[in-house]
């Protein structure tokens, strides 16, 4: 992405696109202000929503939230970040527990009383909605419950209310489970990461379907609550947007953990016999039949713009339901901005809200439209090791040409890590190769999520490999391991 560097937003830099709007863009019509309602209308009241409809009334603008949801908080909330991520922590505890004996700690039967777990998870979720709720009814916009759908390019109808009219409009619909790749599995039944939530026992087995973070991180969950897990990937690997490397780590100490793990794989049928369910597949050539008491379907989600009526607003939208955008957010109608899922290119939560501050700024400043820095983008897996990756990844710097230097550093060879019992995976940089830039890094190890913001930071402030590596790091402490590959870049 190229232009001038106008600005920055939380850690984000704010850069002056060329050219300001995409191909097909016609410049906006003139409305009158007077048969308007609102200035702006915003769709959908998860995290974009309530970002764009916030900045747009901080500014004095005249605001509306429409949400057709059976529920307030949005997917991060209800069933997304929040709730995977409690139940996360508690399969890290009874892990943590099992391995205690190196210390001398005998814990070996950790029993777990199910119906109190996900009613801990249960209650931690009501405080966040009850919060969000709160938020969005303040009054500070105008919040009206119901489904929305375009009537015309600045009318929308609302389902059982009323069509109120706006000058602008900003999509935040978010995104759904993907429907299942077969027919059979419908017949057979099966999990997604929304119906999971609501377990109140865990099943002796499950097929998990898929090699994506949701995937792995419910696998990895199940086992270590005592389910016999198979994962079923299509692509030959693992993450499969990431470098190798980073991916084939986390396979491995996945299967070291038991986690029975085929890639590269054909779906060819799933099917119900008597209290089990199968499925078939190819892998190498060879048909494979697995059987288990669940099949767990986390083969991704697609974008929430059915019944939007999009093409009465003139809003380009993919085969996929996926809303096109350019860099400042716009759609192809000018007056018309999206952000989070239903657009994406990356369905992460922090990237969805700095998406609808920029739309909502760009409605602002339309003669100063700003975009995303894309050298931050920053992804967390909430595996056991972890992954993260920031910036600019291997594959990435290949594709685009990009020279740089690469080093690395095992977890198996750092003090705080091996006291920890975490030795497993490495943190990684990549720097520029002539003028030693960072660009990149990754980490697969303990408390990755965590570890990988020093790195966004550096990339962000646009350091050497030499500037970072002269930034003390206290000892001991996992934070250091990033100073040896900074070192090593910094002495190549």
């Amino acid at each position: 992405m190229t232009g001038a560097r106008v600005g920055e937003k939380d850690g984000f830099v704010l850069i002056l696109p060329e050219p300001p709007v995409a191909s097909g863009h016609r410049e906006p019509e003139a409305v009158a202000m007077s048969t308007m309602d609102f200035d702006t209308v915003v769709i959908g009241g998860g995290s974009a929503g309530y970002a764009a409809a916030r900045t747009l009334a901080a500014a004095g603008w005249r605001v509306a939230m429409v949400d057709g949801a059976a529920e307030l908080g949005g997917l991060c909330i209800l069933r997304g970040c929040m709730p995977t991520k409690a139940l996360l922590h508690a399969s890290d505890l009874r892990h943590g527990f099992r391995q205690a004996e190196v210390w001398g700690i005998s814990a070996r039967d950790v029993d777990v009383d199910v119906p109190m777990l996900f009613g801990r998870k249960d209650a931690l979720i009501a405080e966040f909605a009850r919060y969000r709720r709160e938020q969005l009814e303040a009054g500070t916009f105008e919040l009206i419950r119901g489904r929305a759908a375009f009537a015309g390019p600045h009318t929308l109808a609302i389902h059982g209310h009323r069509s109120i009219r706006a000058r602008h409009f900003i999509l935040a619909t978010g995104s759904v489970i993907a429907p299942p790749p077969l027919d059979a599995l419908k017949h057979a039944g099966y999990l997604t990461s929304d119906s999971a939530l609501l377990l109140q026992r865990i099943p002796e087995s499950m097929i998990v379907l898929g090699g994506g973070a949701v995937a792995l991180e419910f696998a990895q969950f199940f086992s270590r609550m005592g389910s016999l897990v198979s994962v079923v990937q299509r692509s030959p690997n693992l993450l499969r947007s990431l470098d190798h490397d980073v991916a084939d780590e986390l396979e491995t100490a996945l299967d070291r953990e038991g986690l029975q793990i085929f890639t590269d794989t054909r779906l060819r049928d799933v099917r119900r016999r008597g209290q089990e369910k199968e499925v078939v597949f190819e892998e190498a050539g060879r048909e494979v039949l697995l059987a288990a008491e669940e099949i767990f379907h986390g083969l991704g989600r697609r974008p929430a713009t059915e019944h939007l009526g999009l093409e009465l607003a003139g809003v380009e939208v993919l085969d996929s339901g996926r809303i096109v955008v350019d860099a400042t957010q716009r759609t192809s109608a000018p007056h018309i901005y999206a952000a989070g899922d239903c657009c994406g290119p990356h369905e992460l939560v922090h990237v969805a809200i700095l998406q609808a501050e920029t739309a909502a700024r760009n409605l602002l400043h339309p003669n100063k439209p700003v975009a995303l820095d894309d050298r931050l983008l920053t992804q967390v897996v909430f595996t056991d090791p972890g992954v993260a990756v920031t910036g600019l990844g291997e594959r990435e710097a290949a594709e685009r040409h990009h020279a740089v230097r690469v080093a690395r550093y095992p977890f198996n060879d750092h003090g705080k890590s091996m006291i920890l019992g975490c030795q497993e995976g490495f943190v990684k940089l990549l720097a520029d190769a002539r003028s030693g830039e960072l660009l990149g890094g990754a980490c697969v190890g303990p408390q990755a999520g965590e570890l990988i913001h020093e790195i966004t930071v550096a990339i962000a402030a646009r350091l050497t490999a030499a500037q970072f590596a002269a930034i003390p790091h206290y000892h001991p402490t996992l934070a250091e391991i990033w100073t040896y590959p900074a070192e090593e870049l910094a002495g190549a």
